[in-house]
């Protein structure tokens, strides 16, 4: 999701502040000698849902373990991530696949997804009206103006879905760029006629009141892939081994939170301000194990359909796959 990165006052200070990702590794064993090209790895990172298998791994030890530090760095979205990638101050970063497959087809640049993160899944990406808007289907909101964390992200590629399905063509000019600490205040002094949001957010405005109008991911964007942890091509070839060892660390943390919400929830309030409460409540999207070339070219495929991008994407050509064993 572009996901995600972007105060309101009581429940929505509930967002962003990744705390230092503390090294407090409850593995004892000394780190591996791997021949790493590069033991310390600068990784960027946004203090939502999707990061929890980052957090997990760097406390359990399961970085150290492969010989690896992990520096990790808020970046305030996959745009600034990609710059930041390219440019080399970063190794590795969380990015939504809407903004990346985005830059690739542009030609910024030559990416390559290392793991999968974060995907769709019911009532974690919503579109929401304040209690007394007039909006109460999908249809109602032709012409209306729908607050979007990016431009052109994939709340906005849904939302399109969405009213697609509901019979109602969107217009670029109706959706509007807010983050989503501002979506409540712009919702409910009627910036915005309505918003698409994510957690803490829903859960905020649905306790002053709001209502759901749609689950954007649904029908046609059901279990839709939403952000996975990317590099340069450059980077993977140079770094192979690093590379490798970091998919091999954050897959342990990944297989723990697809099985487990509550590390999930006991996670959350150590790198972001979603306190314990909130995040025992929220909707929760999914965190695949591995990536999936099927899965991915969904996104790819929708994103063509509606316009975002002209060429057909190779998307396998994007996916690093951990070495054979």
């Amino acid at each position: 999701m572009r996901l995600l990165s972007r105060a309101l006052a009581v429940g929505v200070a509930a967002v962003l502040a990744l705390t230092s990702c503390g090294n407090s590794d409850t593995t004892s064993s000394a780190p591996a000698d791997n021949g790493l090209e590069k033991t310390t790895l600068k990784v960027g990172t946004i203090p939502v849902p999707d990061s929890a298998p980052l957090q997990v791994a760097i406390e359990r030890g399961f970085f150290k373990a492969e010989g690896l530090e992990i520096q990790p760095e808020v970046v305030a979205g996959g745009a600034v991530a990609t710059q930041k990638l390219l440019g080399g101050s970063l190794d590795i970063s969380l990015g939504a696949y809407v903004g990346t497959f985005l830059a690739q087809d542009k030609g910024a640049g030559k990416f390559k997804y290392v793991s999968d993160s974060y995907g769709a899944a019911p009532g974690a990406f919503v579109i929401m009206v304040k209690k007394d808007s007039p909006i109460k289907t999908v249809a109602d909101l032709k012409g209306k103006t729908i607050a979007v964390n990016v431009l052109n992200s994939v709340s906005q590629l849904t939302a399109e879905v969405q009213m697609k399905v509901a019979g109602v063509t969107a217009t670029p000019n109706q959706f509007v760029e807010k983050t989503f600490p501002d979506m409540p205040g712009a919702l409910e002094n009627g910036q915005v006629d309505a918003a698409a949001m994510v957690e803490p957010f829903i859960t905020v405005v649905s306790k002053a009141g709001g209502r759901i109008v749609v689950d954007e991911m649904t029908g046609p964007t059901e279990n839709l892939p939403i952000a996975g942890w990317f590099t340069t091509e450059a980077t993977a070839s140079k770094y192979p081994k690093a590379i490798a060892a970091f998919q091999r660390a954050l897959g342990k943390a990944q297989a723990i939170v697809a099985q487990d919400r509550k590390v999930v929830e006991e996670t959350l309030p150590k790198y972001t301000k979603i306190d314990a409460a909130t995040a025992a409540v929220i909707s929760l999207g999914s965190y695949p194990t591995s990536l999936s070339e099927t899965r991915l070219q969904r996104v790819a495929s929708l994103m063509k359909e509606y316009g975002y991008i002209k060429n057909d994407l190779d998307v396998k050509s994007m996916i690093l796959q951990p070495p054979a064993s």
